[in-house]
C-alpha cells in the first residue's frame, strides 16, 4: 500500500494532503523520515505523523454532521476557533471530512475513516452533486438565472453548469436552491456575488445520494446501510462514469431547474439540451441505444 493511501486510510488525512505531509517530512516509516512519494508500507511496518504511531482502525466509520456556521472544517485550528471535532463522539475512530464547508456555511458534511471513498467523493472527475440552499440579496432576473445554468466565469475557472430552482423571489431576497458538482473554495457564494448578489446565507443539503433531513444544527449521525451502499455504488468500478465520457464526445445538456410556480409542475427537474429540445431518451437509456446500434453496424451482413 502506497504510504500516502496509508496515512488516508488511517484516518490521519485526505489522500492529497497525505502527499503534502509526506513531502514536507512529518511522516516516517520504521524510524526513518519519508520525503518522496510513491514510498510503499506493509503491515509490519512502523509509520508516524511527527513522532506519533498511526494505525489504521479496522472500524470503518461514516457520518453525516450538520455544520453549524461559524465552525472550521477541520480537526485542530491554531486560531482557536472552534472546529468539526469538538461536534463528534470523542469514542469514534478518527475520521476526515469529505471535502469542506467554508467557515461560515452550514449544512450536510460527510466524515469518515474510509479513505479510498473519500478520495472518490472528493475528485472532481466523479462530479458528485451537490444541493445548496442559498439566501441572497436582491432578486434574480431570469437572464441572471441562465447565466447560472450556464456558467459563470470567475477569476480563474469557468463554473459548470448549475442546476437551480427559485424557491421565492422579493425585491430584497431571494431563497434558491443551487445543485453544483464542483467544489473549488467559496465557488457558490462567487456565482453569486459575480452577478451582484450577496449571498446571506448558505446551507448545504445533499452530498450525492445523502440529504440532511431533519438533522440540527451541530448533531451527527451514523449513515444508514443503505446510504454508504448508494455512496459506494456512485462511481463505477472504472472510474470514468458514463456521464463524463458522454458528454465529452456529444453534449447531451443538463438539468434546468425551473422557478417554483412558474410552471406546471414547479418542484419538478426539466431535463433539456443547450438547443432547447428536449431529448427523447434519458442519458443512460441513450448511452445503451447508441452501444447497440454500433453493435448493429458492426454485425451488419456485407
Amino acid at each position: 500500500m502506497r504510504l500516502q493511501r496509508f496515512l488516508s486510510q488511517a484516518g490521519v488525512t485526505s489522500r492529497r494532503k497525505a502527499e503534502q505531509l509526506i513531502l514536507s517530512g512529518r511522516v516516517s516509516v520504521n524510524g526513518e523520515h519519508v520525503e518522496r512519494l510513491g514510498t510503499s508500507v506493509v503491515d509490519d511496518d512502523v509509520v508516524e505523523m511527527d513522532g506519533k504511531r498511526v494505525r489504521i482502525d479496522p472500524r470503518r466509520v461514516y457520518l453525516a454532521l450538520n455544520k453549524p456556521p461559524g465552525v472550521v472544517t477541520t480537526l485542530r485550528d491554531p486560531q482557536g476557533r472552534r472546529t468539526i471535532l469538538d461536534f463528534l463522539p470523542p469514542e469514534s475512530p478518527r475520521v476526515v471530512p469529505v471535502g469542506r464547508l467554508d467557515y461560515d456555511t452550514s449544512g450536510l458534511l460527510l466524515l469518515t475513516n474510509d479513505g479510498d471513498l473519500a478520495h472518490t467523493l472528493m475528485h472532481p472527475r466523479f462530479g458528485v452533486e451537490k444541493t445548496y440552499r442559498a439566501i441572497v440579496h436582491g432578486r434574480l432576473s431570469p437572464q441572471e438565472i441562465v447565466k447560472l445554468q450556464s456558467g459563470i466565469v470567475l477569476d480563474e475557472f469557468r463554473s459548470a453548469p448549475a442546476k437551480l430552482r427559485v424557491i421565492s423571489s422579493k425585491a430584497d431576497r431571494s431563497i434558491v436552491d443551487l445543485r453544483v458538482h464542483e467544489g473549488h473554495k467559496r465557488q457558490v457564494r462567487r456565482m453569486f456575488e459575480a452577478l451582484g448578489h450577496r449571498v446571506l446565507a448558505l446551507e448545504r443539503r445533499r452530498f450525492g445520494p445523502v440529504s440532511l433531513g431533519p438533522l440540527q444544527p451541530g448533531r451527527h449521525r451514523t449513515l444508514a446501510p443503505k446510504e454508504i451502499a448508494a455512496l459506494r455504488a456512485f462511481v463505477p468500478k472504472t472510474g470514468r462514469p458514463w456521464n463524463n465520457s458522454l458528454r465529452s464526445r456529444k453534449n447531451i445538456g443538463w438539468s434546468a431547474m425551473s422557478p417554483a410556480g412558474s410552471g406546471p409542475s414547479s418542484n419538478s427537474t426539466a431535463t433539456t439540451s443547450r438547443s432547447g429540445a428536449s431529448p427523447s431518451l434519458s442519458a443512460p437509456a441513450h448511452a445503451a441505444s447508441r452501444v447497440k446500434r454500433r453493435s448493429k453496424r458492426r454485425h451488419k451482413p456485407s
